[in-house]
This record gives structure tokens, sequence and C-alpha cells, in this order.
């Protein structure tokens, strides 16, 4: 590949000293307000999980999407339906597993510092390990550093855009970073933009840097205090804006432009929290629209655990529905039936054999899809 455009690592320029604040004042003060406002709505929902759950379903698929692994919303519900987490199943296009560790992996991080586990080399290598555990990246050093130079190129013009830290200067990378993550005083927010620019030149594994990077974001917000729950995704606007993402990571190793990349970071931010906003409130004013309208056509004590359910797995078979609702078989059926014919419910698959009904709850999907 080409070297002639190529950017070198900043060596010893990070973390920045002497941010021009004010350069980027009103960027932050929007962030902050964006941020404030999903955090709110977060708060104030009476089952967060519920909602929750397929906004995580979409920043894995479009997490994923950004590295090429190509899987639909669809297809990664489909996979849980039938097979729940288990990501050894057989007969699924890696795609799809990776999409779904994706998904656990950023789980079980947020339950390592729950646990009382910190930002740290160690943590990092657990998420890669974890990440990379199947499919098509286990060949790729699972929770090892780098040992080769790694490079970021444009594979269609066949040019290396960015060369990473080398692996001799890794270690000392890596300990910088997670010291200024322990220790900076900067605003949250800044050092957030930092903490994840950083990483992403740091590059610091063979394969994985760009969801990692990705994932540290929410985790950081939520351990700061920025977010009650590590629940804010930012790879739509990152997938959306691609060129400019590398380009401003370019421009902070070539020419020092701190400052520029804190902007593009906070803007990220308010843009996707905005956005984040409204999916979530869409998904809350549909909830209370099919409580009342359940609650007409289903007409039973069993219509707003239903309701509960479908939302949280709007891809469902039916034979799960029933073991971990616990309705009666008839009952569910006649429930089947009902939402059928009033079209909140499309029959991907027919009951066959063993195999029970596959549904999907059209409404939500809608919303959802990317």
């Amino acid at each position: 590949m080409n070297l002639d455009s190529a950017i070198n690592y900043h060596y010893n320029k990070f973390p920045p000293t002497n941010l021009d604040i004010n350069s980027f004042l009103n960027e932050l003060l929007g962030a902050t307000e964006a941020l404030a406002r999903y955090d709110q709505m977060l708060k104030n929902l009476y089952n967060s999980e519920i909602l929750l759950a397929p906004l995580r379903n979409q920043e894995a698929v479009i997490s994923s999407r950004i590295e090429g692994t190509i899987s639909t919303m669809d297809e990664i519900l489909q996979y849980q339906a039938d097979n729940g987490e288990d990501e050894n199943s057989l007969n699924v296009r890696s795609d799809i597993i990776e999409t779904i560790l994706y998904q656990r992996t950023l789980k079980n991080a947020q339950s390592a510092l729950e646990d009382g586990y910190d930002f740290s080399a160690s943590f990092i290598k657990t998420m890669h390990q974890q990440l990379l555990s199947y499919g098509r990246g286990a060949t790729k050093s699972p929770g090892e550093f780098k040992k080769e130079q790694n490079y970021l190129a444009d594979k269609f013009q066949q040019k290396i855009l960015f060369i990473p830290i080398s692996p001799e200067k890794l270690q000392e990378g890596i300990d910088n970073l997670f010291n200024y993550i322990k220790n900076s005083e900067d605003t949250v927010l800044v050092k957030t933009a930092l903490m994840h620019i950083e990483f992403e030149s740091l590059h610091p594994f063979q394969d994985g840097n760009g969801r990692i990077g990705r994932m540290l974001i929410p985790l950081l917000l939520w351990k700061e205090g920025v977010l009650s729950q590590p629940h804010f995704y930012i790879s739509g606007y990152l997938e959306r804006n691609r060129e400019l993402y590398m380009e401003m990571m370019r421009e902070v190793s070539q020419s020092g432009k701190w400052e520029q990349w804190i902007k593009f970071f906070l803007k990220a931010i308010e843009e996707q929290a905005i956005n984040n906003l409204k999916i979530a409130e869409s998904m809350k004013k549909l909830y209370e629209d099919m409580k009342v309208n359940f609650n007409n056509i289903l007409s039973s004590k069993w219509g707003f655990i239903t309701l509960d359910y479908i939302f949280k797995y709007p891809v469902f078979r039916n034979s799960k529905f029933i073991k971990e609702t616990g309705i009666p078989y008839s009952t569910a059926s006649t429930f089947a039936k009902k939402l059928l014919k009033e079209g909140y419910l499309l029959e991907k698959e027919k009951a066959v054999g063993s195999k029970s009904a596959l549904y999907s709850f059209e409404p939500l999907m809608r919303l959802v899809r990317v």
C-alpha cells in the first residue's frame, strides 16, 4: 500500500496542554444540555430496560457495520429468539456472532465496573478477549496487545492514512492514557473526547480497536456520573461522518489540532443525543399507545405482560414467549391471532414440526431498523 499520505502517531504530545476552551465552549454547552435531556428521559422511564434493549441492539449493529461486519437488526433479533446469547450455535453467519459478542462485551464491561474494576490495560484486554472470542476475530490475538505495526488504510485507494503508535512504545502510551483518565481534571466530555481519540490513535490491538473505542465512550460517561446508565450510543453519527472522523484524527497527529477534534466529538455527542432521544421518545409513545390498544384487543390480565415481552424481544418464537411469560398455550395462540389480524405482528416463519412460529412486532421494528 502507498505510504505517501500517511500520518504518524503524535509521540509525546498526549495529553495536550493549554487547551483553548473558548474555541469549543458553545459545542460543550450544547453537548452537555442534549446529553442531560437524554439522561433525564431515561431516569423518567418506569422500566428503562424495555426501551433500551432495542437501542443496544441498534448500536451493536451499527458499530459492527463500521468495521465491515454486515448484519441486520432482524437477523440479530431472530438469532436471539432461537439461541439466546449462545454464540456457539452452528449454521449462523460469523457477522451475526460478532454483533452478538459486541452486545455481550459491553454488558460485561458495565458489570465489571459496577463490581469495582477500573479502566486499565487489563480491563480493555478482557473486553477485547470477549469481543474476539469467536468467529473471524478469534484468529486476531484476542486479549493481547499488538506485536507488529498496524495501519489505518483506505482499502479502495490502496493507501495508508494513519500509522498508530509502534508496538515498542505501546505500553507507555497505554499507561499514559489510563493515567490521564484517572487523574485529569478536564471536564468529563472533554476527557471522553480525548480518551477516544487517543485510544484510536494508539490502536493497541490487531483487530477490534474501533469497536472497543466506541464502547469506552458510554462506559466513561457513566463511570464519571454524566449518565445515570451507560446507554449512550454514538456509532450512528460516526458512521454518517466516517471520512471527517478519520480526517480529524489525522489532523490531531499532523498539526496538533486537539480543539478541532474536541469540537467534532462534542458535535457528535449533541446530535446523537438528540437523535437517541427522538428514538427513545418514539418508543415510549408507542409503548403508551400499545398499552391502550393491547388492553382493548386482548382484554386479558396477560395483556401488559405480553406487551412488555414483545417490546424487549420484538422478534420472538411463540414457544419461548410461552415459556418465559408463563402464559397458557391456548391464550398465547389466541393473542397471536388477534395481533396478527390487527397488523401488529408479522409472521416471519410458520410453525413447522417442533419449531414454533416466529413473529416480529413491526411497529417497534420500524423505529429501530438501520
